[in-house]
């Protein structure tokens, strides 16, 4: 059964791999490519549902396929956290996969076998961090994550599109080099660069200056993909990559795969007591603090809606940051659930801005009055995860920020809950006026007002994946304990700090 459950974990980074040779060796032939992607998909959710139960028992044997150097081996591991990283990217592949087909065809876009075998070799890549038993394997799942990415950010051939790619791997690459040099670090510090629960004991007892070098090392590292101020340059011009790798990107693949990054660093490389003790605590804590509101108000600027969507993201990725340096449960905990949550709402909130540029090519807010009585219910989804980004009831984002908020103001600088609010209202700020634009002003264009132009919303393949995550965005929000999400949020606090 060990070995099963070992092997399993393996299975979850090779399914999609598998899925982008295949993908290649379909050609042009887009029926059998899209069938093997959406086949991996269906095999992907089997794998991962299966090591659910195991994780939240505790059960996380590690498989091993050779070694790097001596003790530290190119591993995998299920446990919860690794699970719960690894279900959110399981299904949203999912979603926006069956997205993609939509968005792709309804624009024929050009190099679609590229575009899908680039998809599934960034889950690949996902699922290797998710499931990384150690720092170093963990690096080079998150190099790899660079080089899947690197052509659907540049997709679209341009000069832009171009720029941008290369934007993105400067940041990318540096980060990794930053990761690899904190790794480096820590196992001369501990002789050790596996996961525990708790934090390396060793690194308690380290040399400060050394200490403190590595854990900078690691969060600048991961912090370049989790956008943190003043390493989020990259985020925004990577807008120009098509609808479905700006979801990926956001909700799925990689700014969650730096914040899940320093969620491995803080909890189990360092642990909550080596990181209280750590003179980076509080510098990392006001950086999260201040990205969370100042990229609210940079989002206030924008006019297209995948940059507003972008520094959203941002401000958003921060909350989880912030959270995990409060290191009070309740607060941790709220940073992993708002990991899921956010996740859900973001993409839907990219979904519906793709499915506005397919349907009707609207890609700037000034451009959206009247829009909804085209796209009523593509509008009406997206106010939904609006709504949750802002933070408001009945939708997931309200209660993982309800957590965060309460786990700061139980920590030792209880004014930091502070940020979470203001951040809340300047999102408010932003969200409600493309709404109330969309929804209530008179159309700019008389065919959005046409009387059967609701019977044109958008294709299935469009708008069943968002209305799909939006309705998930709904279920964590008023019963979050229905899902495996909050339980395996769970089972890592009790890791982390005990039962």
């Amino acid at each position: 059964m060990t070995d099963l459950l070992s092997l399993r974990a393996a299975l979850a980074v090779l399914v999609p791999a598998l899925a982008a040779l295949a993908v290649l060796a379909s050609g042009s032939r887009p029926n059998l490519r899209e069938s093997w992607t959406l086949l991996a998909v269906g095999v992907e959710l089997v794998v991962v549902a299966s090591l659910v139960p195991d994780a939240l028992a505790g059960r996380t044997p590690q498989f091993s396929a050779g070694t790097f150097v001596t003790g530290v081996p190119l591993a995998v591991r299920a446990d919860a956290l690794a699970v719960l990283f690894a279900s959110v990217a399981a299904v949203l592949w999912g979603a926006a996969s069956v997205y993609s087909v939509g968005y792709m065809r309804g624009l024929d876009e050009h190099d679609q076998t590229r575009f899908f075998a680039a998809f599934a070799a960034s889950i690949a890549a996902t699922m290797g961090v998710a499931f990384a038993a150690n720092l170093l394997t963990l690096f080079v799942a998150y190099e790899l994550l660079t080089v899947a990415t690197y052509p659907l950010v540049a997709h679209a051939g341009t000069d832009e599109a171009r720029r941008s790619g290369r934007k993105y791997a400067r940041y990318a690459f540096a980060g990794g080099v930053a990761v690899l040099g904190g790794t480096v670090l820590v196992y001369v510090l501990a002789g050790s660069v596996s996961f525990v629960p708790g934090g390396l004991a060793a690194l308690t007892s380290a040399d400060p200056l050394l200490a403190n070098a590595a854990f900078g090392l690691l969060a600048v590292g991961f912090g370049v993909k989790a956008a943190i101020v003043p390493l989020h340059g990259w985020l925004p011009d990577a807008m120009v990559a098509p609808t479905p790798v700006s979801a990926l990107l956001h909700a799925v693949a990689v700014v969650k795969s730096g914040v899940f990054g320093i969620a491995r660093v803080v909890l189990f490389v360092f642990g909550p007591e080596a990181v209280r003790e750590s003179a980076l605590r509080w510098p990392l804590a006001g950086a999260a603090a201040a990205t969370m509101i100042l990229m609210g108000f940079l989002a206030l600027r924008q006019d297209k809606l995948k940059r507003v969507l972008a520094y959203s993201t941002v401000s958003q990725l921060s909350f989880i940051v912030l959270g995990l340096t409060m290191l009070t449960p309740t607060a941790v905990f709220g940073a992993l659930f708002h990991l899921v949550t956010h996740a859900f709402m973001k993409i839907t909130a990219f979904f519906c801005a793709g499915t506005l540029y397919v349907e009707s090519k609207v890609e700037y807010v000034s451009r959206m009055a009247g829009i909804a009585r085209r796209h009523p219910v593509t509008v009406g989804t997206f106010a939904v995860a609006a709504a949750g980004l802002v933070g408001l009831p009945l939708v997931g984002g309200f209660v993982s920020e309800w957590y965060l908020a309460l786990g700061t103001l139980d920590g030792p600088v209880p004014a930091l809950a502070a940020a979470f609010w203001a951040a809340a209202f300047v999102k408010l700020l932003f969200f409600w006026p493309i709404v109330s634009t969309a929804a209530f002003d008179s159309p700019l264009e008389s065919r959005w007002s046409a009387p059967d132009s609701a019977l044109s919303e958008a294709a299935p393949t469009l708008l069943g994946p968002l209305l799909f995550t939006a309705l998930v965005a709904v279920l964590l929000g008023i019963v979050p304990t229905a899902t495996p999400f909050f339980d395996l949020a769970e089972e890592v606090v009790a890791e982390v700090f005990g039962p």
